[in-house]
């Protein structure tokens, strides 16, 4: 399957990515003024944690499916309350198919819960749809109110338009991807009848990159993502009077600590989806970074092209575990010696690697003195093999809205829903439908937006996916 997806993809590269095309559309079709419609309601609810507007997003959703001729039996709002008490709901809508493939079905993520707004920061109401200057502001207009709307507007499309897929298509919505992701986790245990699949495609992943100037760069295909994994170094002693200083002062001991910690590097390693996209980003990356990227696709091992990427913040993650530190605390009184200080270190870790190992190899770097903890319960996540008709599928959306870009697989050094999909054994893709600008990357920030032409390209592109993958 690797030699194929590689011919993919040079076919992709070679190819060369054109121009923008013209953005003068009005977009006045019913079905994209529909999802407008759909998106300008899901971002009025403020479905942040705390706020117990999830269900009710849920319930909305529910209400348009039906009213467009899915039956009850195959709409499922499912409740789920967290262990603090708040209120949350995934829901489940299944598109029948014939049969006719004789395949298993395919599962369609994306998250109904935000990450809070403060409207008093922002330059618009974060809960109202702004269009403006070519933008569509708003909290959740990319992150994923942007992924919950395409999906659900292309199930209307397609039912309207009397499409009969060979297999059941099947969407799944969570309700706390930005917290626990428990209903992910749900999703694929509880409810196990309702989502087995061939396999996933994650809408809150993935997707294209722009050139500031607009021209495609690459589209991302997620088929990994990093487990994440936050752990405490924490060095205690009886303290005392500052007048009177001891050796083994808890925040230099810490300080010790950390010092090794900055200075180690986990090992390089490399799974199918790191390899295609190095291989592929070195064809379209100048100088020696892209000359790194293709030595390391040959050979892990390249001690000179590991180390051009280690001072590349954007690739080293794609290269290795990582684990940095991220919040200190110490002492309790300017006067006094600290009796305990502790840091608070985040790890990044690779695909096949296990939290306990990496557990183990902090405590070997920071010596015995020094308590390792690791805080929850993190979940590792396995990779998913590249496939060539999942990649084949993205390559048609792609085309569809804009021509010639190359295709290339990723493994994220961030996490989604898709890696409890991916624990629960559905392999999962990560293709969200856009393509955005670096420079427009607000998720989780102030005045986040989406441009216009990337909203109903977005639209397109999902339309030729969901028919292409539901043959």
């Amino acid at each position: 399957m690797r030699s194929a997806t590689l011919a993919v993809l040079a076919l992709l590269l070679s190819s060369g990515a054109l121009a923008p095309q013209d953005s003068s559309a009005d977009y006045r079709e019913p079905y994209q003024q529909r999802a407008l419609d759909i998106y300008r309601d899901l971002i009025g609810y403020r479905s942040a944690a705390s706020h117990e507007q999830v269900p009710a997003v849920a319930r909305y959703l529910a209400d348009r499916f039906r009213a467009s001729g899915f039956p009850d039996g195959d709409v499922h709002v499912l409740p789920l309350t967290t262990p603090d008490g708040e209120s949350k709901a995934s829901l489940v809508v299944r598109y029948r198919g014939d049969g006719s493939s004789g395949r298993k079905p395919i599962l369609l993520l994306a998250h109904m819960d935000v990450v809070d707004a403060l409207p008093e920061d922002w330059d618009r109401d974060p809960f109202t749809l702004v269009e403006e200057d070519g933008y569509f502001f708003g909290r959740g207009t990319f992150d994923d109110k942007f992924g919950v709307t395409m999906l659900t507007a292309t199930f209307l499309r397609l039912k309207e338009e009397g499409f009969v897929p060979g297999r059941d298509l099947i969407l799944a919505f969570t309700g706390d991807e930005e917290t626990g992701m428990l209903t992910a986790r749900s999703l694929v245990t509880d409810h196990r009848e309702l989502t087995d699949a061939e396999y996933a495609l994650n809408a809150d992943a993935g997707g294209g990159v722009l050139s500031e100037d607009g021209h495609p760069l690459r589209f991302l295909v997620q088929t990994s993502e990093k487990t994440y994994a936050t752990f405490e170094l924490t060095v205690t002693n009886p303290g005392g009077h500052s007048s009177t200083p001891r050796t083994d002062n808890a925040i230099y001991e810490l300080a010790t600590a950390l010092k090794s910690l900055e200075s180690y590097r986990f090992p390089v390693r490399m799974n199918d989806a790191t390899r295609l996209y190095f291989e592929a980003a070195s064809r379209i990356t100048e100088g020696e970074v892209g000359e790194a990227m293709r030595r390391l696709a040959a050979d892990a091992q390249d001690a000179w092209a590991a180390e051009v990427l280690w001072n590349e913040p954007e690739q080293v993650g794609i290269t290795r575990t990582t684990c940095v530190a991220t919040m200190l605390r110490g002492g309790h009184a300017e006067n006094a010696l600290p009796q305990s200080a502790t840091a608070t270190v985040n790890c990044r870790i690779f695909p096949g690697v296990e939290v306990t190992d990496v557990e183990e190899t902090l405590q070997r770097l920071v010596g015995p003195a020094v308590e390792v903890e690791v805080l929850g319960e993190p979940t590792a996540s396995p990779a998913s093999p590249v496939r060539d008709d999942v990649m084949a599928a993205v390559a048609q959306g792609v085309e569809k809205i804009r021509p010639g870009t190359p295709i290339i697989p990723l493994m994220a050094p961030y996490g989604t829903d898709g890696k409890e999909i991916r624990q629960g054994g559905i392999p999962t893709y990560g293709i969200m439908g856009i393509f955005i600008k670096d420079s427009d990357q607000f998720a989780h920030g102030l005045n986040e937006r989406v441009s216009v032409r990337a909203f109903y390209d977005g639209l397109e592109f999902w339309y030729t996916v969901l028919q292409e993958v539901g043959e």
